[in-house]
């Protein structure tokens, strides 16, 4: 740690930009003892993709970092009738199921929006002198006291007390700290367009609501992002091949159009509306053993769990981390206890979470093998539904990552007070 008058002050460097990034950046300038930069490759920021969905758990997040109030409502939308989302028969059209939020916070209601909403809404919170754009982290050496030099392309190079993985989910960080784990095509792509509200809401019996359109092996998503703008997703099952390696391709409109031909004539009046797609090949990675790697490096978001939007909740998990990573570190600096135990308690929290989220994936997993057996694209659909799309796994949208924190440092207190048979200002002496 480098010293300030007399106090030790923590070096962190964070790598990334993304809402993880920028999170983790408004909780560490909380935190006097911090000194931090961020780091982000690209030369300017901005979003990629098209809309995104703010969660309760997301809102909740929001309102811990105090940036709720950054969101303007009119550049949000939530359903009229409180739905969070709806699933139809792709080929039919038929209402299947529509999910309630009955127990939701009004101020927390499932909403979407353009990515830029959310990005903004963080930056505005960000000290723009912490921020180092055009800097791609090519190199991390650990030195001989555990700090860690970080190198960037272009020659800059920093010394940090703690590493803070950011950086999504082709994380340089994580390779470094888990040099074996390793990525890889998932078999699936999106593709993901934004097309002049107007047109989609003058087609004839069009559903202005958060909807997924279901086929056997893929599907298409539309819903409304305000501001003139709506949103028309796809996901779909392909091989790979030699162009799966990049994000965000150009797309042709006949090779997007032609992937949904069994389905109803409502999708592919959709479709006709589309004028320019990007699609992304979707890349993926196990679940890692542990979350933080040498004492002093800490993954988040995407980088700490590399499922490629598996619940549509990627920002909230993001902010969550970021939530319980800087709690930890206070925790730790007000019991005079070095960074690595910081790390051990957020791994603590947040590894069996991850857990307990690539165990629903497995569930999946199973439930594919056994919808084979199923002939009908109906039949598939409603197994698709029955056995993916229930409210089983709601519990990660209502997952309230502040009273598990507290639950979490209050143990570790009272494990380490126990284990010292003393009182706890002896054993946490306060900086």
């Amino acid at each position: 740690m480098s010293k300030t008058d007399n106090t030790p002050r923590l070096r962190v460097a964070i790598i990334g930009a993304g809402p993880a990034g920028l999170g983790a950046a408004i909780e560490f300038h909380k935190l006097p003892f911090v000194d931090f930069r961020i780091y982000e490759q690209a030369r300017e920021l901005r979003e990629v993709g098209a809309g995104i969905s703010i969660q309760r758990n997301t809102w909740r997040m929001l309102d811990a970092l105090g940036v709720y109030d950054n969101i303007d409502p009119n550049t949000i939308f939530s359903a009229a009738d409180g739905h969070s989302v709806q699933h139809r028969n792709g080929r039919t059209g038929e209402l299947i199921i529509s999910h309630g939020q009955h127990d939701t916070p009004p101020r927390h209601k499932h909403a979407r929006a353009l990515r830029t909403v959310l990005q903004q809404a963080l930056l505005m919170a960000v000290d723009k002198s912490k921020l180092r754009l055009s800097s791609r982290l090519v190199e991390i050496f650990e030195l001989p006291d555990k700090s860690l030099s970080l190198r960037f392309e272009d020659g800059h190079t920093d010394n940090v007390d703690l590493l803070v993985g950011a950086d999504g989910v082709r994380s340089v960080v994580r390779q470094f700290a888990f040099p074996d784990h390793r990525i890889s095509y998932t078999g699936t792509t999106a593709f993901r367009a934004l097309v002049d509200a107007n047109e989609i809401l003058n087609i004839p019996n069009f559903p202005d609501a958060v909807t997924f359109w279901h086929g056997p092996t893929r599907w298409v998503y539309t819903c409304n992002l305000n501001n003139g703008i709506y949103e028309v997703t796809a996901r779909t099952d392909l091989p790979e091949t030699s162009e799966t390696v990049s994000w965000g391709q150009d797309a042709s409109l006949e090779e997007f159009r032609g992937l949904y031909g069994e389905f109803a004539p409502i999708i592919d009046e959709i479709l006709s509306k589309v004028k320019e797609v990007k699609k992304f090949p979707l890349f993926a990675g196990p679940r890692l053993s542990r979350v933080i790697s040498h004492g002093s490096i800490a993954l988040i978001g995407d980088a700490s769990h590399p499922l490629s939007g598996a619940f549509g909740a990627g920002s909230g998990f993001a902010l969550e981390d970021v939530y319980v990573l800087s709690q930890a570190v206070k925790w730790a600096v007000e019991r005079g206890l070095p960074i690595c135990d910081a790390l051990d308690l957020y791994d603590k929290v947040r590894s069996p979470h991850y857990k307990d989220m690539y165990d629903i994936l497995d569930g999946f997993r199973k439930s594919n093998a056994m919808i084979k057996d199923q002939s009908s694209f109906d039949d598939v659909v409603q197994a698709h539904i029955q056995n993916k799309w229930t409210e089983d796994h709601h519990w990660l949208y209502h997952y309230d990552i502040q009273e598990v924190w507290i639950k979490a440092y209050q143990s570790e207190d009272d494990r380490w007070g126990s284990e010292n048979n003393t009182g706890k200002d002896e054993v946490y002496p306060r900086l």
